[in-house]
């Protein structure tokens, strides 16, 4: 399926936000699908990864994650300055910001002629951990969060009792969960906390660990696992269509 690609900045308590629109070129109604980054932004990994998942009939949105924090338009480089960077500013923005930009694109999403009325999310590293945040909004459906960073830390700021394990109760939707066991990132004991917590909510949710490193999705660096990515889009659209579509 063909794509086209553009953008629009959606106004926030805090500020513009560019979000990135990957959208299907079809005259059907489509669902749309929060797409979140890792810290460097809409690099080109992800956006060909959200190319990829729009060319399957949906319609994708990339958020400029840290909007407040940097001008419009920015991309990080996978360096130690772009790292340094996108790790300040995940420290620097309260893990709330994230809701108010998610409501502001699914206010956007309901305005638009193509949306079918679904929605789900996804998202790599940091992003695994916004979609799933973006999982407390009530009209997120299905949500695919790949080795999601700091779910089991409190890295990113947060209120008392808003920390995103804090508000498994929100969760509506049904969940994907992709880890790799060699991603020191997020190591067993972190993965096993929040499979234990997810349990204990009763969550719908499925939980994949692959023999991967983390970013084993980054199609680009040594640690980029095509294999591993290919089962990995495969799962992600599997629970889009069979939820969203």
């Amino acid at each position: 399926m063909l794509i086209q690609s553009e953008f629009v900045d959606l106004s926030t308590p805090t500020g513009i936000m560019r979000t990135y629109v990957h959208k299907p070129v079809t005259h059907k109604k489509t669902p749309a699908i929060l797409f979140y980054s890792e810290i460097f932004q809409q690099t080109g990994p992800i956006e060909r990864a959200a190319k990829i998942i729009a060319g399957h009939g949906f319609t994708v949105l990339v958020p400029e994650v840290f909007h407040e924090l940097n001008p419009i338009g920015t991309v990080l480089a996978y360096d130690d300055a772009g790292r340094d960077k996108g790790n300040a500013d995940k420290s620097a923005k309260d893990v709330e910001g994230y809701d108010a930009d998610n409501q502001a694109m699914i206010a956007w999403i309901k305005k638009q002629p193509w949306f079918s009325g679904s929605i789900g999310a996804m998202g790599f590293c940091i992003g695994g951990h916004l979609a799933f945040r973006a999982a407390l909004q009530p009209e997120i459906e299905a949500t695919a969060c790949f080795y999601a960073t700091d779910l089991h830390t409190h890295v990113i700021p947060n209120k008392p009792n808003q920390h995103s394990m804090d508000r498994l109760k929100d969760i509506k939707g049904e969940l994907l969960m992709i880890w790799g066991k060699q991603d020191n990132h997020i190591p067993e004991q972190g993965r096993k906390a929040v499979y234990e917590k997810m349990v204990e909510a009763k969550l719908a949710f499925t939980w994949h660990e692959f023999n991967g490193q983390h970013a084993f999705m980054r199609d680009e660096g040594e640690r980029y696992d095509p294999e591993l990515a290919i089962l990995g889009y495969d799962l992600a659209l599997k629970l889009f269509q069979r939820k969203l579509a």
